[in-house]
């Protein structure tokens, strides 16, 4: 509601009362000692009326607009015509205070401060009686029995038409609160007379005509000066002290402000049977208002509510016309309905009803939440779960527990909003602005979806059933319609005020405006109809149209016979198929020509038979179509044996596979399958994508085999792991070989079996991964210090790579890695006794041992060390064996190398207590510990800086691969000329030789033992070629390496000799042991040298070789 202010005058005296012509076109006001007399149209003061000698305080006219009266401080009362001329004068003993005409005998009630009379003009006298009070305000019941007084008192005197008191009404302020405002409702339509009271205890209250009071009292907050009525008794006017007038219902409910003015309000009407409202104040302004009531209520469907008396809902069902009234006993400020969901707002709170049942026709409510909250919108909707409050550009989604679940803001106003569906808290909105934007937002989503934009403000919106279609209403009138997808402008009309969209009917629309109410089906032309109103809903046939207060829905015929057809059987066949009469329409369907309609119809009804029948012994093709639809509706309606059954009878393979794996009918699929040509490839492969998914990949490989698709069969194998069935594959058809040994290789590795993927890859010749493998394995082994897996993977690496090298164009550089990856496999198999011993809490190995292997470790690391390898770790061990052993000066140099290295914190106290320790010791080596060259018999320092070679000869060292003692071996090689063979058949010839004396002598001398060749003897009768090859020129800086003719070699025997069999491109190594009764074993695999006794005692521990790890088992070298 707001009030509108149509004039405004002034007068210069306090206006006290004022009344309107029953017409309503002249308004009478008191202003000072005259009359004002107004036209209500324009505000123009038409004439002021003089009669009175002082103050005019009342002003009364009479129903049938004939007189009218004023009683005045003059003490008089004139009666007045309507042409505004006195026509009689009568007095009392004190001012008059009210006046009020009988609306049924135009009889006057004159009231003033000590009596009241009664005046009619049939009577010539005045009959007075007295009164206990003053007399503020008089009002008489709309049937003229009864007249109520209001005194100053707080007493209210109901009297009948002769003046007798019937009832007295005593209120409980007593003096203290004058009744200053008495009205009877003047509604026809209420059973009982009700007098409203206004008092100056700042309350207003209800009575009946009995005296008993309805509900309770209503505090004001302000000194009421006027009460009034509108014509049908629905609001009450209000205004006094707080200088407004407030609007307030029959009830005693305050609505809101009509117009505030700048002094007391003493006096306010309503124009006779209109919104208008007339206000006069203590300093003289006349003011004239317009209420404007705007319409509040909201539509869903066949469900409308709207505002009733400002303070009711009614929900209307437009198809059943039931109407249900909600009493909210408040403001109703806005509606929103949705599905079985009702939202009002009230000035305080938001009360959310719902349905009682799901029946579409119930009509009663209960309220489910209550948010008690003020909030300030334009537009309310309402949804499942939550409330969508629209406020200028601003969007916000709240629970119905009143919680902000999200908001969106907007770039212009909105203008319209509504709910398209959608799941229960997850639905869609349609919003247009005044920019033209049209969005759709969902409300479980921050992100709205802009459908399209468009040049002018929106009005109204709406979107067709299946949501391809928009129809906008913009600012200028006109209806556009867009499809969504394309943003395609489809058509536009003008003259358009609203749209609606068929909820039934794709592509019908109807939209009102000047009048009209316009219907447009398709591309069809506008089909127009008279209508007053808006259009607010389009539902199959019905059209909701909207005018002023009432809805109404219009029936819309829509005819089914297009313009144009002549075909009356098809017509007809159509009409009895709806009927219901199908046999009959078969018959003119095929009379019209049209059998395929029948034989739809038959379908669409599941009547096979009949469609069968229909055919007879027609066309096989349709005969097939008929058993497939028939197969069609038996898996729709759950019947998939009896589907699958029909689709195998119709030739439909296809199908029938596809239900039977779906519902895992293994049995079936196998009939099927055998049952089916190889040619068919399709079904087959279907057939077999089924097993395997079913877990049955015997049937898959014999599907497979049928159709001859090995490429799947070994895909087969390979997917459900079944590698010896694949590897007996490959080997008939090696083309497969990729596609097997790579996918073994990723599951070997995949399960942890790294070693026995590295085979796999290197079988399948996939290198590069093979190697690949290895060097991850190997890496992550020096990570977590497994130095001996290291050595190994180097190892294996290292054997790759010469593997490779038999590739002329990669030779130089896999020979070059082969050799460093031996050298790092020899590193890290000698390491990872250091890295035990001090790791761990036991030593594993002797302290000569672990004495050789840190001295081997350091002459081999005079460049870089590798990663994993500990220099203070090796340096450690070797300062404590060499303290233990009796080699104090190398334990010295040791300690005297480990200062200048970073120490580990838990090494620290012990290097320092050595390093204090050892020098109480003799600054020389045992020379037991000293190595001595097997070639030139010099005894070698322990600490060589020239590596693990001879400082004498530079012959190198062979070491045993366990114990790191220097082997009695010393390397040949073959003269030019002597292939590999030829030198293993002369050493195998084994020449007999002499016997002769042993001239060796043994001399002991302290802590030594000492084997010499007597010197007298000729050493020219040394019968061993070999050992006089060992000579070399003394002081060469060169190695001069031991060469060896075909006689040496045939002088050999089979015994001393080991030979390293390498694969080519390498050359064979030769060794011969220069004390043939000391036994050495080595390893075939990776030709390492070991003492015999040593070996056997490995190899009986891990059953391998410790270094290549090679089975004693294993038959291949």
């Amino acid at each position: 509601m707001r009030a509108v202010l149509t004039w405004r005058d002034k007068a210069e005296q306090c206006i006290y009362d004022l009344a309107f012509k029953p017409d309503g076109t002249q308004l009478i006001l008191a202003a000072g000692n005259r009359l004002l007399v107004y036209d209500t149209s324009d505000g123009t003061l038409l004439q002021p009326l003089k009669g009175h000698k002082d103050t005019v305080y009342c002003v009364a006219y009479a129903k049938d607009g004939k007189r009218f009266a004023s009683g005045s401080a003059d003490k008089s009362v004139i009666i007045w015509t309507s042409k505004l001329e006195g026509i009689l004068k009568y007095t009392h003993n004190d001012s008059i205070q009210c006046v009020s005409y009988n609306p049924v005998t135009h009889q006057l009630a004159s009231c003033s401060s000590s009596d009241f009379g009664l005046w009619s003009p049939e009577q010539k006298s005045v009959s007075k009686h007295k009164s206990s009070s003053k007399i503020t305000c008089c009002s008489w019941t709309n049937d003229g029995q009864y007249l109520a007084l209001g005194m100053f008192n707080g007493i209210i005197s109901i009297r009948n038409k002769n003046g007798e008191e019937k009832v007295k009404i005593e209120r409980p302020g007593g003096s203290l609160s004058p009744i200053w405002s008495i009205c009877w409702n003047p509604s026809r339509e209420e059973h009982n007379d009700i007098l409203a009271v206004a008092d100056w205890g700042q309350k207003l209250s209800f009575y009946q005509l009995s005296g008993k009071q309805i509900g309770k009292d209503r505090s004001l907050n302000f000194d009421p000066c006027c009460l009034s009525y509108f014509t049908k008794g629905e609001y009450i006017l209000l205004g006094g002290s707080d200088k407004q007038v407030s609007l307030f219902t029959k009830d005693g409910v305050r609505l809101g402000t009509v117009g505030e003015q700048n002094s007391w309000v003493w006096t306010c009407k309503v124009k006779p049977d209109s919104n208008y409202v007339v206000v006069g104040c203590q300093d003289g302004t006349i003011s004239f208002y317009q209420l404007i009531f705007s319409t509040v209520h909201g539509l869903y469907k066949d469900r409308y509510a709207y505002r009733d008396s400002m303070t009711d809902v009614i929900v209307q069902h437009l198809i059943t016309e039931q109407k249900v009234r909600i009493k909210c006993k408040e403001l109703v400020k806005k509606i929103a309905i949705y599905k079985n969901r009702l939202a009002i707002q009230l000035p305080e709170k938001i009360l959310i009803y719902e349905l009682y049942s799901d029946d579409s026709s119930d009509m009663h409510y209960r309220v489910k939440e209550k948010i008690v909250k003020k909030f300030e919108c334009n537009l309310l909707v309402v949804c499942a779960d939550h409330i969508i409050l629209c406020q200028e550009k601003r969007l916000q989604c709240l629970s119905f527990s009143g919680v902000k679940e999200r908001e969106w803001q907007m770039e212009s106003l909105i203008r319209y909003i509504k709910v398209i569906g959608g799941p229960p808290g997850r639905e869609g909105l349609l919003v247009g602005l005044k920019n033209g934007q049209i969005l759709k937002i969902f409300v479980d989503n921050l992100f709205a979806i802009v459908l399209l934009k468009q040049a002018t403000a929106v009005r109204c919106l709406d979107m067709s059933a299946s949501r391809n279609k928009l129809a906008v209403v913009d600012e200028n009138d006109t209806c556009l319609v867009y499809d969504i997808h394309t943003k395609e402008l489809l058509f536009q009309e003008p003259n358009a005020n609203s749209v609606a969209w068929n909820t039934q009917c794709e592509d019908m629309l109807c939209f009102s405006g000047g009048g009209y109410l316009n219907i447009k089906a398709s591309t069809f032309p506008v089909h127009q109809q008279k209508l007053q109103g808006f259009v607010v809903g389009y539902n199959g046939s019905k059209i909701f149209c909207l005018h002023v207060f009432s809805m109404s829905a219009v029936e819309v015929p829509q005819e089914r016979k297009k313009r144009g057809e002549t075909n009356n059987d098809l017509f007809l066949a159509d009409v009895f198929s709806y009927q219901g009469k199908f046999h009959e329409a078969a018959k003119l369907y095929k009379r019209s020509g049209h059998e395929n309609l029948a034989l739809d119809m038959y379908t669409d009804l599941r009547m096979f038979e009949y469609a069968k029948d229909f055919l007879g012994s027609g066309d096989p093709k349709e005969t097939k179509m008929l058993i497939t639809k028939q197969a069609d509706w038996a898996r729709n309606i759950n019947e998939p044996k009896a589907a699958v059954e029909m689709y195998i009878s119709a030739g439909e393979h296809v199908k029938a596979i596809e239900i039977s794996g779906d519902h895992g009918w293994i049995d079936m699929l196998i009939d099927i399958a055998r049952k089916l040509d190889k040619a068919e490839r399709e079904p087959l492969l279907m057939c077999a994508y089924y097993f395997k998914k079913l877990d049955n990949p015997g049937y898959a490989a014999e599907t497979y085999l049928k159709i001859g698709d090995l490429k799947s069969l070994v895909q087969l194998h390979v997917e459900t792991q079944r590698w010896d069935e694949a590897f007996a594959l490959g080997e008939k058809h090696p083309e497969f070989k990729d596609d097997i040994y790579v996918p073994y290789a990723q599951w070997l590795a995949e399960n942890d079996r790294f070693e026995e993927a590295q085979k796999a890859f290197h079988k399948a010749g996939r290198q590069r991964e093979a190697v690949r493998v290895l060097e991850q394995l190997t890496h992550n082994a020096v990570v977590e210090s497994r130095f001996n897996d290291a050595a190994y993977y180097y190892w294996m690496l290292s054997m790759q790579c010469l593997d490779i090298a038999q590739d002329p164009a990669q030779k130089d550089a896999m020979l070059d890695k082969f050799r460093h990856f031996q050298h790092l496999a020899e590193l890290y198999h000698g390491y990872h006794a250091i890295q035990r011993y001090t790791e761990e809490p036991f030593s594993f190995h002797l302290p000569e041992t672990l004495f050789n292997i840190s001295r081997f470790l350091l002459h081999s690391l005079t460049k870089d060390t590798p990663l994993g390898i500990s220099k203070v770790n090796t340096l450690f061990t070797l300062a404590k064996q060499s303290k233990a052993l009796g080699a104090y000066k190398l334990a010295r140099h040791a300690y005297d190398k480990l200062q200048g290295l970073q120490i580990p914190a838990r090494f620290q106290k012990s290097i320092e207590l050595g390093s204090l320790t050892i020098r109480s010791k003799p600054f020389h080596d045992s020379e037991e510990l000293v190595p001595l060259c097997y070639r030139c018999s010099t005894n070698n320092p322990l600490l060589n800086n020239l590596g693990n070679v001879c400082v004498n000869c530079r012959q190198p060292f062979v070491f045993s691969a366990s114990s790191y003692e220097v082997l009695h071996l010393v390397e040949f090689y073959l003269e030019e000329g002597i292939s590999d063979e030829e030198a293993v058949s002369l050493i195998d010839l084994e020449a007999p030789r002499h016997k002769r004396e042993n001239k060796w002598q043994e001399i002991t001398s302290n802590n030594s033992q000492t084997l010499r060749l007597d010197e007298t003897m000729d050493s020219t009768g040394d019968d061993d070629p070999f050992t006089a090859k060992l000579s070399f020129e003394q002081g060469g800086s060169e190695f001069v390496p031991v060469v060896v003719s075909r006689s040496v070699l045939r002088s050999m025997s089979r015994r001393d000799v080991l030979i390293k069999r390498w694969p080519p491109p390498l050359q064979w190594q030769y060794f011969r042991s220069l004390l043939p009764d000391a036994s050495i074993t080595m390893c075939p695999s990776c030709f390492q040298m070991f003492h015999s006794e040593d070996y056997e005692l490995l190899v009986l521990q891990h059953t391998c070789c410790p270094y290549c790890r090679r089975r004693i088992d294993d038959p291949s070298p």
